[in-house]
């Protein structure tokens, strides 16, 4: 089995979940007797990020540097990306689901003419065919997914598959291919960064996310500070009904409408765990949740609960976040 593992650079950079990406390709590709190779796009000098794929699994690492590609285009992306694993023959390939994965994904599925499989949290070779495993019904279930078509397109939710790191290297293979950006339907004017150094809800590994009983967005800033005093790794996040009221801009929504996470930790601070909200968070590692309300539906999923006033909470819990990160 020969499985591509599709790369996301940002400045130069490739994020946890690409590397979670390549890792799980290169599991599932040596337990069905195969190899993983990683496809990475970007502007010129990005291939310097190649080699450091090899760590994770990629025996090759296939690189499309060009002016064009140095952020992310829809066009662009689609049909280079198209080229490559239709010259590369693979039977699968993978793609972080992030908010790039996603809109990548089905415009890679459409120009391949195959299924896709989306928000993939579980995956494994079964018979020398892959079988994939994603939650539906806001997490109260799982679908098991045999795709009949090649290659098998699926995107894996990130911070669920862990990336590992081995002994080996990558050979790293410059693709040349004739580009035309003139020809491209749509043109990138600009992006608009939010959230300066708070990584991005759904690839935090430490998610802090509020809900109405915060009462303001004035707020907000309880949640901030615990979100700094947990370190640079968490994000935060929103349950719908205050994005809808205005308090925080809609990238940091979590649930079905939103954005679905898997962190390692998950806080749902005043968050009365409607099952819109719980079908974008259940699976995280750890949740831990503080609602007054002892029977608010979030506390049948937390792992930690604490009844309470978080106004009183909250302010102690960072305290002690900030003690036990000064000792250790």
């Amino acid at each position: 089995m020969k499985i591509l593992a599709v790369v996301e650079q940002r400045d130069g950079e490739v994020p946890g979940a690409s590397r979670e990406v390549v890792s799980a390709a290169a599991s599932l590709a040596e337990e069905a007797g195969g190899e993983a190779h990683a496809l990475l796009l970007g502007g010129p000098g990005v291939s310097d990020q190649a080699a450091a794929l090899g760590a994770f699994g990629a025996s090759q690492v296939r690189v499309v540097a060009h002016d064009a590609l140095a952020d992310y285009h829809p066009d662009g992306y689609s049909k280079v990306a198209s080229q490559v694993v239709k010259d590369g023959a693979y039977d699968a390939v993978f793609l972080p689901a992030t908010s790039q994965g996603k809109d990548l994904a089905p415009r890679l599925a459409a120009l391949l003419d195959v299924p896709l499989a989306q928000d993939i949290t579980r995956a494994s070779v079964v018979d020398g065919a892959l079988e994939l495993i994603r939650p539906v019904y806001a997490g109260k279930a799982f679908t098991q997914i045999h795709v009949e078509a090649s290659p098998v397109l699926a995107t894996l939710r990130p911070n669920v598959f862990p990336a590992q790191e081995r002994d080996g290297t990558a050979q790293v293979e410059s693709v040349d291919l004739d580009l035309d950006p003139d020809a491209w339907p749509t043109r990138v004017v600009s992006f608009e960064a939010t959230g300066g150094d708070v990584p991005d809800v759904a690839e935090a590994s430490v998610v802090v996310s509020g809900g109405r009983g915060m009462k303001d967005p004035e707020n907000w800033k309880l949640l901030d500070d615990l979100r700094a005093a947990l370190g640079s790794d968490a994000g935060l996040g929103a349950s719908r009904a205050v994005v809808d009221a205005g308090w925080r801009p809609h990238g940091e929504q979590v649930g079905q409408t939103g954005k679905t996470v898997a962190p390692k930790l998950y806080f749902a601070i005043g968050i009365s765990g409607a099952i819109q909200h719980l079908a974008g968070m259940r699976t995280a590692g750890t949740i831990v949740a503080v609602n007054r309300d002892p029977d608010a539906p979030i506390f049948k999923v937390a792992d930690y609960g604490i009844v309470g006033d978080l106004f009183e909470v909250v302010p102690r819990l960072t305290e002690e976040v900030r003690a036990l990160k000064a000792e250790g």
